[in-house]
């Protein structure tokens, strides 16, 4: 059929057309969503489901405009901890964010941790891995990480790895509290503040007066409390302070509290356990040198900085009762602790190599103290000071923690003076005979000491020098022990017998303590029990020091001393060579052995020995190649040679 002028150019427009749309079609390829099976609406809501309440006032005449910036809206479909917002009187908080509120007695104060922000905040984060997807269309499906994956979507793509459930630690100190009424109340501790926490939806506002079943509640230990939770929707928590009676405490001081969410660890945290973490070592009238356990666990470890810090209180003072695993309440109560410009005020900090392993500890030399006192020491490592921002991978968030305490007391003003940081004694650190009126500090009472024991190393080392060492085994004195072995066991015998370990006069009797110099007035002038004069004065072991030049030098007036141990004695006698002529009484001898040694009992400090300490199982620490102190016939000995 012949087509018109007309038609022609109508059918070339049209196909035309088609060529341009299918050159369009090759040239941009349409992108079409792909569509997800979802749940339906429930019937039961209505365009009222689909408001929200505006943070001012809502004019209700008109429609709502939800092209808004404002809106914010509260579908049935996603919960609140997604795209909601928590009730006006919650407080937000972030992680790792450090909260510190009054509150008055009888008041609760609620908080609230997002989990969207946990998600955000990894979505955000570059160092998340990232894995690729397989497409539906691949030939050949790979398991990722060893796993089917059945999430699977139609093109390649790249998406975040999918995290465990992260975990809330939750902590919080007390700063203050109400103060006792009267100073003569010392019975009775301030009530402690409580946490409340929840993740149901139904319970935004936890506290004493919502649903127990749909929360948990914690009341702080000693102004401290911890608690963890999954962070698989948003968390509630509140902190709530007791009602307060006005006849037991001044209601007038509220309670003050830090409160710090993390995802890290515990920002606060106190140890449950009392494990000897801090290690009473002696103590005088005035000071007292306390230590840690070994920090290393070889000697060529290197510890850079001091892990820890200590609080010491008197036990008689009530203003850390109710505090005592509170970082915080005890920075600002304890009688002893780090000042605000960091410095240690009545502490010196060191680290010590010592034992037989030569490992680290941490010491602390306690000044300032009163006489005849019991107190607390309460060792902790301090928290990281910078909460508000991320840390790098190597940095730890928070890490403070509070260790159970630690009982120690403190002589009365008498004749033991503490002594530490003696060069060839370097494990002597305790307290020993002293006169304040002739040696009026430490040091200058440690150089005695410290004279009197290099003259009897050196004389015992010009002996030693006429002994074979350096020769062949059948020459040799001993197979089992050498000349090493024989230096080591006079060291700790002389540094333990020249250097005796004293315990005030006024200390109970007890088996293993000696007493010392009665016949000698104290420094006030007055003299012992006339009965115990009587009785003991004609015994030369009762009536002078086991070192004449204590008597002779220092004129401590009478103290008792805590023997040393008998097996460290053998010890010396075992190592040395048998012309040297060590030998060590026996039992109901002339020489008086009950007089000069003493035997460990049990866990308790019960004979003096190298590196001794004022702490249960102390004994573990002597193990079978420790050496003794030898008893007053060796020291007769060495002082002829």
């Amino acid at each position: 059929m012949q087509l018109s002028p007309l038609q022609s150019r109508l059918a070339a427009s049209v196909i035309a057309s088609c060529l341009l749309f299918l050159l369009y079609l090759v040239l941009f390829p349409p992108q079409f969503a792909l569509a997800a099976e979802l749940d339906l609406i429930p019937t039961t809501y209505d365009v009222a489901a689909l408001g929200y309440e505006r943070e001012d006032e809502v004019d209700t005449s008109g429609p709502v405009d939800l092209r808004s910036p404002k809106y914010d809206p509260e579908f049935a479909l996603f919960d609140r901890s997604i795209i909601g917002r928590a009730a006006d009187n919650v407080i937000t908080l972030g992680d790792n964010q450090l909260e510190r509120s009054n509150l008055a007695p009888g008041v609760t104060m609620t908080y609230v941790f997002l989990a969207s922000s946990v998600s955000s905040r990894e979505a955000g984060d570059t160092k998340v891995s990232a894995e690729l997807r397989r497409s539906l269309d691949d030939a050949e499906e790979l398991p990722v990480d060893g796993l089917e994956d059945e999430d699977v979507t139609s093109t390649p793509e790249l998406e975040r790895r999918q995290q465990a459930t992260k975990t809330l630690w939750i902590s919080a100190n007390t700063c203050e509290q109400p103060w006792p009424a009267s100073p003569a109340q010392t019975t009775i501790e301030p009530p402690q503040l409580t946490l409340y926490v929840s993740t149901s939806a139904e319970n935004t506002s936890p506290g004493p007066l919502a649903n127990a079943n749909s929360q948990k509640a914690t009341p702080f230990t000693q102004g401290a409390v911890m608690f963890n939770v999954p962070i698989n929707r948003d968390v509630y928590f509140s902190v709530s302070a007791p009602n307060v009676s006005s006849e037991n405490f001044d209601t007038t001081r509220q309670y003050n509290f830090i409160l710090v969410p993390s995802t890290d660890q515990y920002y606060y945290s106190y140890d449950t356990k009392a494990d000897d973490d801090l290690i009473w070592v002696d103590s005088d009238a005035g000071a007292a040198l306390l230590q840690t356990k070994y920090l290393t666990n070889t000697s060529d470890e290197v510890i850079s900085t001091l892990p820890y810090i200590i609080f010491a209180h008197n036990q008689n003072n009530v203003m850390i009762n109710g505090m005592r695993n509170s970082y915080c309440g005890l920075s600002n109560y304890a009688q002893i602790r780090n000042l605000d410009d960091g410095s240690s005020g009545q502490v010196t900090m060191g680290l010590k190599k010592s034992g037989e392993k030569n490992l680290t500890r941490q010491e602390f030399y306690v000044t300032g103290l009163n006489a005849s006192s019991n107190y607390i020491g309460i060792l902790a490592r301090a928290p990281v000071e910078s909460t508000q921002k991320r840390q790098d991978d190597n940095s730890s968030i928070g890490g403070g923690i509070v260790f159970q305490p630690t009982t120690f007391d403190t002589k009365p003003e008498g004749a033991c003076t503490f002594i530490f940081n003696l060069t060839l004694c370097d494990e002597t650190q305790y307290a020993v005979p002293g006169n304040a009126q002739k040696f009026p500090n430490g040091t200058a009472l440690a150089a005695f000491y410290e004279n009197y024991t290099q003259t009897m190393w050196s004389n015992f080392d010009k002996v030693l020098q006429q002994v074979p060492c350096e020769t062949s085994s059948v020459a040799k004195y001993s197979l089992a022990r050498d000349c090493d072995d024989c230096k080591t066991a006079y060291k700790n015998w002389l540094c333990s017998v020249a250097v005796p370990r004293c315990e005030d006069f006024s200390t109970p009797d007890r088996k293993y303590l000696q007493m010392r110099n009665i016949a000698a007035p104290f420094p006030n002038g007055t003299t012992v029990n006339q009965t115990l004069l009587d009785d003991y004065s004609h015994l030369k072991a009762y009536n002078s020091s086991r070192n004449p030049m204590i008597d002779q030098e220092i004129e401590p007036g009478p103290y008792k001393e805590l023997l040393p141990c008998e097996s460290l004695c053998y010890e010396l006698v075992q190592s040395c060579p048998a012309s040297m002529g060590f030998t060590c009484p026996r039992p109901g001898s002339e020489f008086g052995f009950n007089t000069s040694y003493g035997r460990q009992i049990g866990g308790s400090l019960s004979c003096n020995y190298p590196g001794s300490a004022h702490f249960l199982n102390g004994a573990s620490t002597l193990s079978a190649s420790c050496f003794g102190l030898v008893g007053l016939i060796a020291v007769f000995f060495m002082l002829v040679l």
